[in-house]
């Protein structure tokens, strides 16, 4: 079995900075210690949309996926950091989110399963 998450946040409202944050996470221009990072926590699958300056960010895990384990990992690793904070230069917290969280997880209002 798997677990869905589906995150969202903001980038900056400039589109110079928008075209630079999409060529960073172009197939393969992401840094390999990043999606390491991303595989080894029991991430199987990640997927971000654009619309505007909102990010939407669909996440498949494993049934055992620990969100604190993960941020307790990226906060220890160095290249995690380095990567966090050339992605802050791009994105901008979501007014509503509390002090800290940059993706804010969306909760589900519906679901039509057939």
């Amino acid at each position: 079995m798997s677990q869905r998450h589906i995150l969202i946040c903001d980038l900056k409202n400039d589109p110079a900075l928008i075209e630079k944050y999409k060529e960073y996470h172009a197939p393969g221009n992401a840094w390999p210690e990043i999606t390491e990072s991303i595989v080894s926590s029991g991430i199987t699958g990640m997927e971000i949309f654009l619309a505007g300056n909102r990010l939407v960010m669909i996440m498949t895990t494993t049934d055992d996926f620990d969100p604190a384990a993960k941020a307790a990992a990226d906060g220890s690793n160095p290249k995690v950091q380095e990567w966090e904070t050339l992605m802050d230069t791009f994105q901008q917290r979501l007014p509503f989110a509390e002090d800290g969280v940059k993706w804010v997880e969306a909760e589900r209002i519906f679901s039509l399963v057939n």
